[in-house]
């Protein structure tokens, strides 16, 4: 069985350093055609923001967004909660979810890619859906952050980090389409759309890319005694720069969403 996460989230240093993400998101809430009615479930809701922005479009509808991490739920809960009746978080694990058919609709973003196994959560996903219910995930895909994946390699394959690397494997779950559509059609949901998508991701100067390194590689900086995390940070972003130097003061990182569109099947008749 894949091991839960126990990463420790600092909200509000992510909250900081996520714009991109946040953006992404809102392109991703365009293509949804809300009606307003809905009953949405967002998987991983990190901070809340995202979901809160799903519930402005839902006047008689409603959205729960979920996520693994305590703080992050406590976070979005005093954030948002107040200023929507039609919005709640709920802290548990994808993976873990026991929704039978109550949403009209699950979410995500930027997210599922924490998950390395999505073929058990797909399944849950499909229980969770309404007959009709459709589902809309973007996430990391195949090929997301080469660049920076292959420089936290090299950092972490040298001294003085790699003996806090022993026995590490890659954490993330990038699919490439082909794979994907085979899981989620043995879930059971039918795929419209699959794709990846190529965006790109910019960080204003060293403390831009160095915080976003903070929030999102924990994986790997939790795996470094706390006193020499800043340093091991600085190690990468140092790597990063002087194969990879900023342009104008901007680093440009390319990345790979992988995009998925799918319904679960309405009753059929007789």
């Amino acid at each position: 069985m894949e091991k839960r996460s126990t990463y420790r989230w600092n909200p509000e240093d992510y909250s900081l350093h996520s714009k991109e993400q946040e953006r992404w998101a809102r392109e991703l809430i365009a293509k949804l055609g809300l009606k307003g009615d809905e009953r949405v479930l967002d998987l991983g809701c990190g901070d809340g923001k995202v979901t809160a922005e799903i519930a402005r479009f839902l006047s008689d509808g409603s959205v729960l967004g979920i996520d693994s991490s305590p703080e992050m739920i406590e976070f979005a809960k005093s954030s948002f909660m107040d200023a929507s009746k039609n919005l709640a978080f709920l802290c548990v694990d994808v993976r873990e979810m026991g929704f039978t058919r109550e949403f009209d609709l699950v979410f995500s973003n930027a997210a599922l890619h924490w998950v390395k196994d999505h073929g058990p959560v797909l399944v849950r996903i499909k229980k969770a859906l309404r007959p009709g219910g459709r589902v809309v995930l973007q996430m990391a895909g195949e090929g997301n952050a080469a660049t920076v994946v292959q420089t936290v390699s090299e950092v972490i394959g040298r001294e003085p980090w790699s003996p806090f690397f022993e026995g590490f494997t890659f954490p993330y779950g990038f699919y490439g389409p082909d794979q994907y559509r085979a899981m989620v059609e043995e879930a059971g949901l039918v795929v419209k759309r699959l794709e990846l998508i190529p965006k790109q991701m910019v960080h204003k100067g060293r403390e831009g890319l160095s915080g976003w390194v903070r929030t999102t590689w924990l994986p790997y900086i939790e795996r470094v005694p706390m006193e020499q995390r800043d340093r091991f940070i600085e190690d990468i972003v140092s790597t990063y720069e002087s194969s990879y130097p900023p342009r104008e003061g901007v680093f440009h990182l390319d990345m790979m969403r992988l995009e998925l569109e799918a319904f679960r099947e309405a009753r059929k008749a007789g």
